[in-house]
């Protein structure tokens, strides 16, 4: 019979080909982790001694400027996996994480996980077409950030996201300002233009998208 973590662990990408046997040796190696809503997972710069799995709550993955403005890189939630680029580098976490809600994780050492993977080689190439994704998506959001307007930048992010997450999408408007790189106030009047015209819908905390024809439009710069 299998356990909670193990019916996760078999329905991510990476673990989803492995055997009832190999599933059961990675939940061993795995350690669950709780953590307050907005306590600190790892800071950018911190050694990448384990990599985290999303049970329950929402994760903020973020990076300071210069001049300490932070930049949202992205949010994970149930099933998600992130701080594995450091690991399978082998250098400092890139990026800081944060707790948004209560949270649930599953993580797993670095040397535990490189043990692994030397015995489920086929494991290792799932997870370079992971990073592949993850390089795609971090090229899409500079592109989108150095986009001029500002209704481009903000449609791109809810089809990105809702390609992930589903139409529904879990997100304050200050989270997705965040992501979007605009202001929150902006992010409120772009919304609610969007939320007259009937391309989206909105209650406390969540987004819908209702008109993905329209926000398409909108991604690609042509009129709704």
């Amino acid at each position: 019979m299998k356990t909670d973590i193990a019916e996760l662990l078999i329905k991510i990408p990476i673990f989803a080909s492995l055997e009832e046997a190999e599933i059961k040796e990675i939940e061993s190696l795995s350690h669950e982790k709780v953590f307050a809503a907005n306590a600190n997972i790892f800071w950018e710069g911190d050694a990448a001694d384990w990599f985290y799995i999303v049970i329950d709550g929402k994760v903020k993955i973020s990076k300071l400027t210069s001049n300490a403005r932070e930049i949202v890189l992205s949010f994970f939630s149930r099933g998600e996996i992130f701080g594995e680029v450091a690991v399978l580098e082998n250098g400092p976490y890139p990026a800081s994480a944060q707790a948004v809600d209560a949270s649930r994780l599953i993580g797993i050492r670095k040397a535990d996980f490189w043990s692994f993977l030397l015995k489920h080689p086929a494991v290792a190439l799932k997870i370079i077409s992971l990073l592949s994704g993850r390089l795609r998506e971090a090229q899409n959001r500079l592109r989108d950030l150095a986009g001029e307007r500002v209704e481009q930048r903000l449609a791109r992010l809810l089809l990105r996201l809702s390609d992930k997450l589903g139409a529904i999408l879990p997100f304050t408007r200050q989270e997705l300002s965040d992501m979007s790189g605009t202001t929150t106030e902006t992010t409120i009047r772009t919304l609610s233009q969007w939320k007259d015209q009937g391309i989206i819908s909105s209650v406390r905390g969540k987004t819908t998208i209702t008109d993905e024809k329209k926000l398409r439009k909108l991604a690609e710069g042509r009129d709704s």
